[in-house]
Parts: C-alpha cells; sequence; structure tokens
C-alpha cells in the first residue's frame, strides 16, 4: 500500500494511503475477531476502507488492535492514543502521545445544504460568499476532528463544538473549542489539501 502523504510532528505519526488495487488486503489477516459482525453488512469500499486502516496499523504496532468502545476506537494495548478516518480511496491514521482527532473530507458542493446542522448563523460571518465550500467543509472537517477527541452521544457538532474566524493563509493554527456547561477546552487545528480533499488535525 502506498504512502501518500506523511503529516507527523514531534508528538504523532500521522500518515495517509491510497488505495492500490493490485494490494492485498486479506480480511482474515487484516480484521480483528472482535469486529467481525460489526463490518458483516458493510459496503465493500467501506470494508476495503476498514482493512487499509488495519494494514496501516501492522505497518506501525504489528501486535495492536484497533478495537471500539461505544463507536470509537482504541489500541488494544492501550498504549498510545489513535484516530482513524477514511474516505476511500484515502485511509488515514494518527498514533500519539496524546488525544488526537483526525479527519478526512472531500470538497462537495452539497454541503451547502446542511450548514444549518453544525453552525450557527453567528458564526458564518467570516465566510466569503465566493469561496464557501472550502470554508464549511474545513468547518465541519475539524468539528469532527474535536468530537473525537472529545465526544458523548448528547453533544452537537452545532451547539458544543466551535471554530473561530480564520484565513486561508492561516490554516496551520486554527482555534476552536470543544464546551459545554462544565468545560471549555480551547485546541489548535492544522488543514492540509490535497487531491481536493481536505484533512484536519486537532492534537491536545
Amino acid at each position: 500500500m502506498p504512502l501518500y502523504r506523511d503529516f507527523s510532528d514531534d508528538n504523532a505519526t500521522i500518515l495517509v494511503w491510497k488505495y492500490d488495487e493490485t494490494e492485498d488486503l486479506d480480511i482474515h489477516q487484516l480484521l480483528e475477531p472482535e469486529n467481525a459482525e460489526k463490518v458483516k453488512d458493510y459496503h465493500p469500499k467501506k470494508l476495503l476502507e476498514v482493512l487499509m486502516v488495519r494494514k496501516l496499523l501492522k505497518g506501525l504496532k504489528p501486535n495492536s488492535k484497533i478495537l471500539y468502545k461505544e463507536r470509537e476506537p482504541f489500541l488494544s494495548p492501550k498504549d498510545a492514543e489513535i484516530s482513524i478516518t477514511h474516505s476511500f480511496p484515502f485511509a488515514a491514521i494518527a498514533i500519539s502521545k496524546n488525544k488526537i482527532g483526525i479527519d478526512l473530507e472531500r470538497f462537495n458542493p452539497k454541503i451547502l445544504r446542511v450548514i444549518d446542522k453544525f453552525t450557527y448563523e453567528n458564526e458564518r460571518g467570516f465566510i466569503p460568499f465566493d469561496n464557501e465550500v472550502t470554508f464549511y467543509t474545513i468547518i465541519w472537517s475539524v468539528k469532527e476532528s474535536m468530537y473525537k477527541i472529545h465526544h458523548s452521544k448528547h453533544w452537537s457538532l452545532k451547539k458544543h463544538y466551535e471554530v473561530r474566524p480564520f484565513e486561508l493563509k492561516h490554516l496551520y493554527q486554527i482555534k476552536c473549542r470543544v464546551h459545554d456547561d462544565q468545560i471549555s477546552d480551547e485546541l489548535k487545528a492544522r488543514v492540509e489539501f490535497f487531491d481536493d480533499y481536505c484533512f484536519t488535525i486537532v492534537e491536545e
């Protein structure tokens, strides 16, 4: 499986691979038995994404498994933090000393149909009319990355995850926040572009 991008830093290994149809992705070798029931009805492409992530893990930590607690992945043995994301033909993994969230989204005008689901009107004042798809995709992706660090079934991307105003020329230090009545955690996001995709990284 060819390495496509390496966004690693001092705290985390962050790698992106692109699917190669000549690659052998044997479900019996790669998938954890604990996850067999979880993937039994997956679409073939989604199953490929899952197997790509496992192949990545085998190259980094061959004795580790990806298991799930309330739909959130964790490493077993739990000797590091993990985040995964995929959007065919890409899959990505992050392994870190600290909590980390990564997300991969393709730029698609359809996102404009759902902006009310993840932003308030008063959050949108800085977004240029002629580049809405780019800005809203970034906001969605940053909020998804934050969700992977701080998540709750009682939280929504609209109410509890905030992305502060930013410019496209400053995509490595986007200020963002997770909050409810009890916590307020200030974070920073890093955004990368490739192949009509937006890739976001949020590290604690």
